[in-house]
C-alpha cells in the first residue's frame, strides 16, 4: 500500500471524521482523481514541441498522456479547430497518490522563494487547481535534455462538498499551504 494512501486511512480519515462530525467513513472526503495538464502554445508551429511535451508527462506521471485538441479556431494564434495543442493525464489510484506524495514533499519545496500554496485556488466544490511554472521541479526531469521550460496545471479533484472541507483534507495530507 502507498505511503499517502496509508496516511489518508489511518491518521487522516478519523481525523476528518472527528473534526466534521461524520457518522460514517464513507462521509469523508477523499481524493478521487489528480489530473496533470500542459498547454504547448508552440506546437502550432512545432510539432516536435508536443512530443517533447508528451515525453516530460509521461516521465512525470509514469501514464501515457492524451493529446488534447483545439475547440475553436483563433485567426490571430492562427489557430485551427482541430489542432494538437495539448496533453493531460488523469491520474486516479496508486499513481494519483504516488504523484501527490511527490508532488508535495520533493517537488514543491523545491520551487524558488516557496512560502506555500495559497488557499484560495479552490473552486468552491473542494477541488484545487495549482499551477506549475516549469516542469523542473520535479526530480525525474533531466535539466539537460529540457529544451524549453513549460508550465503545468494539476487539478486535484475530491469528494469534499465545501472549500473548508477540500482545505482540512490536503492541509492533513500534506499540502504546504501558506501559513
Amino acid at each position: 500500500m502507498n505511503r499517502l494512501r496509508e496516511k489518508y486511512v489511518n491518521s487522516v480519515r478519523p481525523a476528518l471524521i472527528e473534526k466534521l462530525n461524520y457518522t460514517s467513513i464513507m462521509q469523508a472526503p477523499k481524493i478521487t482523481k489528480v489530473v496533470v495538464n500542459m498547454g504547448v502554445g508552440d506546437a502550432i508551429t512545432n510539432s516536435k514541441a508536443l512530443d517533447d511535451a508528451v515525453a516530460e508527462l509521461t516521465q512525470l506521471t509514469g501514464q501515457k498522456p492524451v493529446i488534447t485538441k483545439a475547440k475553436k479556431s483563433i485567426a490571430n494564434f492562427k489557430l485551427r479547430e482541430g489542432m494538437a495543442i495539448g496533453c493531460k493525464v488523469t491520474l486516479r489510484g496508486d499513481r494519483m497518490y504516488d504523484f501527490l506524495d511527490k508532488l508535495f514533499n520533493i517537488s514543491l519545496p523545491r520551487v524558488r522563494d516557496f512560502q506555500g500554496v495559497s488557499k484560495t485556488s479552490f473552486d468552491g466544490r473542494g477541488n484545487y487547481t495549482l499551477g506549475v511554472k516549469e516542469q523542473l521541479i520535479f526530480p525525474e526531469i533531466n535539466y539537460d535534455k529540457v529544451n524549453r521550460v513549460r508550465g503545468m496545471d494539476i487539478v486535484i479533484v475530491t469528494s469534499a462538498d465545501t472549500d473548508l472541507e477540500g482545505i482540512e483534507l490536503l492541509g492533513q495530507m500534506g499540502m504546504p499551504f501558506k501559513k
